[in-house]
């Protein structure tokens, strides 16, 4: 076995990844066990784990590409630069992807019923471990993403924002009324509806000793590690009040809801990179 993946085998793997993440989007139930037991044939005499340390990094690359992952492959960054060139090849060579996937952001989401608001908080996702490999991103100053970022578009979906906020707000009365704070509970305001998106957040709420928390709501129907977009309004607002402010990532927002929040600035706490540009005349 040789520890550089052919691309043979990396052709092999991320059309396996694509038919398991195709079946996820279309909410098809499919076994991943199954999947990489029937991927070992193709490969190089690959381990099962190396074949989980590729899956991580074919995650990770349609991050970059604004595309979402498989949940439960958590992101790997450091990758060969061929793996992502064959990602660009299969999704030029299936265009039916885009249409399942569009298919699947517009989808309304359709939120389970939730008797305990407070057991769906987790521990925020860990950061990844420096490398001492020579990732692509490392090795291209500008990368090409698609014309459309479909996990951008996914975020833009008023029905998702709606129902992220939604949770929000069902989460923080919860979890002031089992500290026995209803007055607090029945105060907080959902400020993206009573202001507007000039406020710089979404929902006012309160610390059980009756100071301020100020909560950004930012929800996905994609995995934990789905990257989110912020205005330069809610930056500088994250910022200003950075020892009241709280960002709520609410995730497997149509599935298996759950949320996880982080204390501080926005520029404190993330990796953040600009997206977008704007051009004028000299």
């Amino acid at each position: 076995m040789s520890g550089h993946w052919s691309e043979k085998e990396v052709v092999s793997i991320v059309d396996a990844y694509f038919e398991m993440l195709i079946l996820e989007l279309s909410y098809a139930k499919f076994n991943k066990s199954a999947h990489r037991r029937a991927l070992l044939p193709k490969l190089d005499s690959r381990t099962e784990r190396s074949i989980e340390s590729k899956h991580q990094n074919i995650s990770a690359a349609l991050i970059e590409l604004g595309l979402p992952y498989i949940k439960g492959y958590k992101p790997l960054s450091n990758y060969q630069a061929l793996l992502e060139d064959v990602i660009q090849r299969y999704l030029k060579n299936n265009p039916e992807f885009f249409i399942i996937l569009k298919k699947n952001i517009d989808q309304p989401p359709n939120i389970p019923d939730v008797n305990d608001f407070l057991s769906l908080l987790v521990d925020p996702p860990e950061k990844e471990k420096p490398s001492e490999e020579k990732s692509v991103r490392e090795d291209k100053k500008l990368q090409y993403i698609p014309k459309v970022n479909y996990l951008e578009r996914e975020e833009k979906n008023i029905l998702v924002g709606d129902a992220g906020e939604q949770f929000v707000l069902n989460f923080e009365k919860a979890r002031l009324i089992l500290a026995d704070k209803e007055n607090l509970a029945d105060r907080i305001e959902h400020v993206s509806e009573t202001i507007g998106p000039s406020a710089g957040y979404d929902i006012h709420s309160y610390e059980t000793d009756g100071s301020d928390r100020y909560i950004e709501a930012k929800a996905t129907k994609y995995g934990k590690y789905t990257p989110f977009y912020f205005s330069r309004n809610e930056l500088l607002f994250s910022e200003e009040q950075r020892d009241k402010y709280f960002l709520y990532r609410v995730f497997e927002l149509s599935k298996n809801p759950k949320l996880f929040h982080i204390k501080g600035s926005i520029q404190n706490n993330f990796e953040i990179e600009p997206f977008t540009y704007i051009g004028r005349i000299q």
